[in-house]
């Protein structure tokens, strides 16, 4: 298995950030690392999209868990190896929120995809947290 988490505390709301991950027609607004996305449903498990990287091959995923307000879990599975990236909302000290974003990779290639694959996906983490939290007010 590989994984890497990232987090990051900010005075946007929980309920303003939940918005903006609700809207994903609407990411490319404020995640660069996706040029184009379509959606093929409403935010709700299940539902499959396809991200497409400035650059690069569309990424096919699907909603595997969602906890309305807290936190929601998409999912990439490539017969050999998954990659489920967690985006979550936990109140943090002073009325702030603290965003994390958790990405594994699992399967018998995880071994060998993990350390490639994995740092391409969240090397944008930080920037990427950081805008969301601008976009919510924070």
């Amino acid at each position: 298995m590989w994984e890497y988490e990232y987090q990051l505390e900010t005075s946007a709301s929980q309920e303003a950030l939940w918005q903006h991950w609700a809207d994903m027609a609407a990411w490319p607004q404020w995640n660069d690392g996706i040029e184009t996305i379509t959606v093929d449903g409403p935010f709700e498990v299940g539902t499959v999209f396809t991200m497409t990287p400035p650059g690069d091959e569309p990424v096919r995923m699907r909603l595997a868990e969602i906890k309305p307000g807290e936190s929601f879990t998409d999912e990439m599975d490539a017969g050999d190896f998954v990659v489920r990236t967690e985006h979550r909302l936990e109140a943090a000290a002073a009325g702030r929120t603290r965003i994390v974003y958790r990405t594994e990779i699992t399967g018998e290639a995880a071994g060998q995809v993990g350390p490639e694959l994995g740092p391409q996906i969240t090397a944008d983490f930080p920037e990427v947290v950081a805008a969301l939290a601008r976009r919510a007010g924070g």
